[in-house]
């Protein structure tokens, strides 16, 4: 891995990469303040029958730091020379009020995703979950074309593609469940997203990922989110081997 090795060994003298420092946190979640106490991560579970993970999926309460932990992850293979594209999603304030949350890309595009209050276009059908409304066209137009451009690299490895989050907001495009089941299929491409925690009505999507024999999935708390960084890149970098 080159440099990937020596990026994990410096995450793992600073414990994990915690920072201590307060964020907002993830999308569809409230904000999370982070601590730099060292804790365990305990056992990890096994990825699947086969024991070949290629996937890497966070999960957790919302507020927990999933996004954090992804974009820190995110940071750490692009530094190492690992292909990585994707997008994340954050939350939206004003006045110190939520009002709803974009689609921010790792390239720094960014759009809508859902607003409070917002009406849905002349003609369509309107997407809410809770008090937000999910803008399709808008999320549709960015984080499409990343999922579809997520394919085998001309180098050596694979590529990486972030996909924070598959939650309800998202999965009310067909479009994208049809993306993310194309490129979890792909040769040359692993994936690294968050996925929300069971609550009420099973998601599809979500429980198709979470039986895959190729996907690891690490649950993420307020104990272990500072000490998981270097496992969750590790078990990436494995994945691209």
């Amino acid at each position: 891995m080159g440099g990937g090795g020596a990026a994990l060994r410096r995450l793992r003298d600073r414990g994990g990469g915690a920072s201590g420092r307060r964020r907002r946190g993830p999308a569809h979640a409230g904000g999370g303040t982070w601590t730099a106490t060292p804790t365990p991560t305990g056992p990890r579970p096994p990825p699947g029958p086969t024991g070949m993970a290629r996937h890497v999926f966070l999960t957790g309460p919302p507020g927990v730091g999933k996004t954090t932990l992804i974009q820190k992850a995110s940071e750490v293979l692009k530094s190492s020379g690992v292909p990585i594209d994707g997008f994340y999603t954050e939350e939206v304030r004003q006045a110190g009020r939520r009002i709803g949350f974009d689609v921010v890309t790792l390239s720094g595009t960014r759009g809508v995703l859902s607003r409070i209050g917002s009406e849905p276009p002349p003609g369509k059908r309107e997407c809410r979950v809770g008090q937000y409304v999910v803008d399709l066209t808008s999320f549709e137009q960015l984080a499409l074309p990343v999922l579809r451009n997520a394919g085998p690299g001309s180098g050596p490895g694979q590529r990486v593609c972030v996909i924070d989050e598959i939650g309800k907001m998202e999965l009310f495009s067909q479009p994208f469940i049809q993306a993310v089941r194309q490129t979890l299929s792909t040769p040359g491409t692993v994936v690294l997203g968050t996925i929300p925690v069971p609550k009420g009505k099973p998601l599809a999507l979500v429980e198709e990922i979470r039986n895959r024999n190729d996907v690891q999935v690490f649950s993420v708390t307020k104990e272990n989110r500072n000490r998981l960084l270097p496992d969750i890149v590790t078990c990436v970098q494995s994945g691209r081997q």
